[in-house]
């Protein structure tokens, strides 16, 4: 089997089930439970094959990212007790996730025709869209809004890929160093609380004062 859909298959489990934990917290019925985890898992790589053109959109081509998601859902259903009260786990399964599909969807566009640098974009689409579409719909910010280093990771991961492929390193320590750049970038960034800078003021107003 192909490692490429390996990690897609495991990128969608890790990110349905942050999707499902986020919905559960809210109360969610089943049903909308379902439909975040969803959005969360694939919604990403939608709006990514959309930009492109590319078709068949990825689980309308494949269900097997169906019922990886169904799966991803009743997991949460019977080990929620166990696995919410670790502070950590979504922040991990949500990590995981935009790793996973910085990477693929990076790959994907460039095997596609792309150039490297619209490739990188659509990876960070890939990544990051499928939570700002659960955010939105969960009634929360979008971490890609804060001051959370969190898209930025994706863009240094996709870029850290393409160098990885221009020297002509083997395929699966490519993978590896992207993925692992995009959750090491992520994890010191929360550790020791580094966040990009906000726009408070002007050059000329600071000047001015």
């Amino acid at each position: 089997m192909d490692i490429l859909y390996i990690l897609d298959i495991l990128g969608t489990f890790a990110f349905a089930i942050s999707g499902a934990l986020v919905a559960s917290k809210k109360g969610f019925d089943i049903f909308g439970v379902v439909i975040i985890a969803f959005v969360t898992a694939v919604g990403g790589g939608i709006l990514r094959d959309i930009m492109i053109n590319y078709y068949p959109i990825n689980w309308i081509g494949n269900l097997n990212y169906v019922w990886t998601i169904l799966l991803a859902v009743l997991f949460v259903f019977l080990f929620k007790s166990k696995i919410e009260p670790l502070r950590k786990t979504m922040f991990l399964f949500d990590t995981t996730g935009i790793a996973v599909f910085t990477l693929l969807g990076t790959e994907k566009c460039l095997n596609y025709g792309l150039q490297p640098f619209v490739a990188v974009i659509m990876g960070v689409v890939s990544a990051v869209m499928g939570g700002v579409v659960r955010d939105v719909l969960t009634q929360k910010t979008p971490l890609i809004f804060k001051k959370e280093i969190y898209a930025l990771a994706c863009f240094i991961g996709a870029f850290t890929f393409l160098g990885l492929k221009k020297i002509g390193l083997p395929l699966n320590l490519q993978y590896a160093f992207t993925i692992f750049t995009v959750m090491a970038i992520r994890l010191v960034a929360v550790k020791y609380k580094l966040e990009l800078p906000k726009i408070e003021n002007d050059l000329f107003g600071k000047i001015k004062k």
